[in-house]
């Protein structure tokens, strides 16, 4: 692809949160390299909600690590915003990290020896950021927060854990929310529950939330999700069921 055809891709597919124009990610190299991602383009809009959904090994997780920061491309183009993260050195990259993009993970990885309050504000001390108070407590009332502040994990319900690490992904007031597998630990209820806080700062607060998941019922809460094959992007379907996900996931694999 030329300069200036690259160029031209970019300016298209980059008006939105963050975007991926034709990149390849490699794993290995030599006669065992595997390829995780093939030549992807697509665009995340704000204020959107996109799940991301394939079969094991279909490159997910690994394109969702590529949009985030947390992994580099082979080849292709990420732009997070109006920035383009794709040559930026390791350490640029824990900076755009810690300021512009948040993670919900299965583990949600709060300390321990830390209240809720100072687990939420974390990400702006590493980053040497006053805290809002404004937005702290926007936040915090947002999901239900405000009388478990002081109490430190072990105090805590499991959803009230999940609460508070969706507030610390939510506090740096990044471009995009990044969810890998959050309801993957969790039972039906606790996982609802998860997915709801996840939909309400889309709809509320206007946040962006790309989710990888396994699971069609919670891809079904998104605007859109995408369904990967081989690294590839083998569909894109709006605000669908969890049965029409269901359907979709059973014809790719009868393909095979």
């Amino acid at each position: 692809m030329s300069e200036s055809s690259t160029s031209a891709a970019v300016a298209a597919l980059t008006r939105g949160a963050v975007a991926a124009v034709e990149i390849t990610k490699r794993h290995g190299a030599g006669a065992t390299a595997v390829t995780a991602i093939d030549d992807v383009s697509i665009r995340i809009p704000e204020a959107s909600f996109t799940a991301i959904m394939g079969p094991s090994g279909s490159g997910k997780s690994t394109l969702l690590h590529c949009l985030s920061g947390l992994d580099t491309v082979d080849s292709g183009r990420v732009v997070l915003g109006d920035t383009d993260i794709t040559g930026m050195g390791e350490r640029e990259l824990t900076r755009l990290r810690r300021e512009r993009v948040g993670f919900v993970f299965q583990a949600f990885n709060l300390l321990p020896s830390l209240t809720a309050r100072e687990n939420i504000v974390l990400p702006l001390q590493l980053a040497g950021t006053t805290v809002d108070a404004g937005h702290l407590a926007s936040v915090v009332e947002l999901l239900g927060l405000a009388d478990r502040l002081a109490h430190r994990p072990a105090e805590l319900s499991g959803g009230q854990i999940q609460r508070v690490a969706v507030a610390r992904a939510l506090i740096t007031r990044p471009q995009v929310v990044f969810a890998d597998e959050p309801t993957g630990n969790l039972d039906r209820r606790s996982g609802g529950e998860l997915l709801g806080l996840l939909r309400r700062c889309v709809d509320e607060m206007g946040q962006t939330v790309v989710m990888v998941t396994h699971d069609p019922a919670a891809a079904a809460r998104a605007d859109r999700v995408l369904i990967l094959a081989d690294g590839r992007i083998a569909d894109e379907l709006d605000a669908p069921s969890a049965s029409v996900i269901h359907q979709r996931l059973d014809a790719l694999e009868g393909d095979d």
